[in-house]
């Protein structure tokens, strides 16, 4: 999947917590979320800050996905809120798919 492929099927699936994602999506999506927040920033705190909210729900619905896709609970993301659980996320997502 390429980058724009991702961030169409993203936003296809924009609170779709259903199904799988593939590595490359949640990476091109990731990579779109920040440089979009990033660009913003220069814009405009509020601009940014108002961004960052839209896109929360579809970077959590594609991390959903790409944990569905080897094998965990959506439910795991909630080890962001630890300081350590994020580092177990990433070695998560960076997993080949489960099948």
């Amino acid at each position: 999947m390429d980058f724009a492929q991702a961030i169409k099927s993203c936003f296809s699936q924009y609170a779709g917590f259903t199904g799988r994602a593939s590595r490359s999506e949640f990476w091109w999506f990731l990579l779109f979320q920040v440089v979009v927040v990033v660009v913003t920033g220069f814009v405009s705190q509020l601009v940014s800050s108002v961004v960052s909210l839209a896109l929360l729900l579809p970077a959590l619905a594609v991390g959903a996905r790409r944990l569905h896709d080897i094998g965990r609970s959506g439910w795991w993301q909630l080890l962001s809120f630890t300081g350590i659980g994020i580092l177990v996320l990433i070695y998560w997502w960076v997993q080949p798919s489960g099948e």
